[in-house]
């Protein structure tokens, strides 16, 4: 069974945030903490606290099932671009640049390898995504 987290309106732009999202996608969830833990480009800290949301989410889902056995993973993770604040910024002899200051929304999913509704095909998928990586 899948779990999901949302994270709306995060005052970065989705560009920044999609490097750090490509650094964990496919990944193993103990894997992806690492990962984000040590990563020092400001989004992991955000998908960090994401990527726990969900774990959080699978595990009221799955109330009978042992986190440690369920062997999951990112299935996807997808980084669209949210609201932009348009400011006007002073320019000389008496103009106007504008200034777009940009946010994102961050969608992840996860599911477990040892679930009989996750087709092998998608295993399949993210474990050829990882080794293209």
């Amino acid at each position: 069974m899948d779990a999901i987290a949302k994270l709306n309106n995060v005052p970065t732009s989705a560009r920044k945030m999609r490097m750090v999202a490509d650094l964990i996608r496919g990944e193993q969830v103990n894997r992806a903490l690492n990962i984000l833990k040590f990563e020092s480009k400001e989004g992991a800290a955000r998908l960090e606290k994401l990527l726990l949301s969900a774990i959080s989410n699978w595990q009221i889902k799955n109330e009978d099932a042992r986190l440690e056995d369920a062997d999951l993973f990112i299935k996807s993770i997808t980084v669209d671009g949210g609201r932009m604040l348009k400011r006007l910024r002073p320019a000389p002899q008496g103009r106007a640049h504008r200034i777009r200051k940009r946010s994102n929304h961050v969608t992840l999913v996860i599911a477990s390898k040892n679930d009989t509704n996750v087709t092998a095909e998608v295993v399949e998928e993210v474990s050829n995504e990882t080794d293209n990586n």
